[in-house]
């Protein structure tokens, strides 16, 4: 099982996300991740970085290490403006780009009201989603967001990883009799036993949030 960071993104500078991106990958984490939003759920007075523009950097500074985002909504810009985005990622770290998108939710939905964003249904965001998928899926990964049966019928129909966030080992199990997953989410508070635990259950990658500590990360897979 790969491991895997999140950035911290929610910042008014790229220092702190540029600082661990060198720590994750002096201590051979895998691949490191930003979010995908305009403000941090529900604090909108707070900035949040761009993601691509943040990963280009930290590809082209560290050439061992996969970049993604998690997720990238597909309804914040249109399919070409997205496809467009990750080949651009893809073109200065080829084979080293994930492209994780997600549908969004009710969850992130302010963002899209307060700068004017069509407000559009789940089968419209899941249509783009599977246009965009479509459109990488011969030059990298796709992972999807699991969410509502559909889409996550939609990613294996397009034979996509599907991504979970914060699902149980025994869930991640179950579902990935179906197909490939990897699971994202919170520094669980036993770290060493939930990453054995995922890695049992058949998830690809494990990506932490950004109060992982790295060091710990590290001793984990040391032990194995």
């Amino acid at each position: 099982m790969k491991l895997g960071v999140l950035l911290p993104t929610f910042r008014y500078g790229s220092e702190d996300a540029l600082a661990f991106a060198d720590e994750a990958s002096g201590a051979g984490i895998d691949g490191v991740f930003a979010y995908d939003h305009l403000w941090p759920m529900g604090a909108p007075e707070r900035p949040s970085l761009a993601p691509f523009a943040l990963l280009s950097v930290i590809a082209g500074q560290h050439e061992e290490l996969v970049v993604a985002p998690l997720v990238a909504r597909v309804s914040l810009v249109g399919v070409h403006h997205l496809v467009e985005q990750f080949e651009t990622l893809h073109a200065l770290a080829p084979g080293r780009v994930i492209a994780a998108l997600g549908t969004g939710d009710k969850l992130s939905a302010p963002e899209n009201e307060a700068y004017g964003l069509a407000s559009l249904s789940a089968s419209e965001r899941r249509e783009r989603l599977g246009d965009v998928a479509r459109a990488l899926s011969p030059t990298m990964p796709i992972w999807i967001g699991a969410g509502a049966d559909a889409t996550n019928q939609l990613a294996r129909e397009l034979h996509a990883t599907l991504n979970l966030w914060d699902w149980s080992s025994e869930r991640v199990a179950s579902m990935a009799v179906s197909g490939p997953v990897s699971w994202a989410g919170p520094v669980p508070r036993d770290l060493f036993s939930t990453l054995s635990a995922l890695r049992d259950a058949g998830a690809s990658w494990a990506v932490l949030s950004p109060d992982v500590k790295i060091d710990q990360l590290r001793e984990w897979r040391d032990t194995q």
